[in-house]
């Protein structure tokens, strides 16, 4: 009962268009940053290393490795501070979660490329 009541209201602020993209892919995430009263798009590229939830509440985590230290980001996929998410390079993966990247630096952070 209470689960059928969350989704009629989740479902207003869900998107028509959620894009196609799994764990493991190099993806460009085109977010809206404001800074005072302008607004400009910052585009943060990487890997998605998680997956997590659903409807409204889906998050996905996005890592790359910039001056050679890890960052990490948790983008909702239905905000609307995100304009819109870009697959630049899909990997092959085994795990629904790359925790694993964390540890690895260099070469070794290297996926396998997925041929289409």
């Amino acid at each position: 009962m209470t689960h059928k009541i969350m989704e009629l209201v989740e479902k207003d602020s869900l998107k028509a268009e959620t894009p196609e993209f799994e764990i493991g892919d190099t993806v460009d995430v085109h977010c809206k940053i404001l800074e005072g009263q302008k607004s400009r798009t910052q585009v943060f590229s990487g890997t998605v290393i998680a997956r997590s939830g659903s409807g409204a509440r889906e998050m996905f985590t996005v890592r790359r490795i910039v001056a050679g230290q890890g960052v990490e980001r948790k983008f909702p996929i239905h905000s609307p501070k995100v304009e819109k998410i870009e697959v630049k390079r899909s990997s092959f993966v085994k795990r629904a979660k790359l925790y694993y990247l964390r540890d690895r630096v260099g070469k070794a952070v290297r996926l396998k490329e997925r041929r289409k």
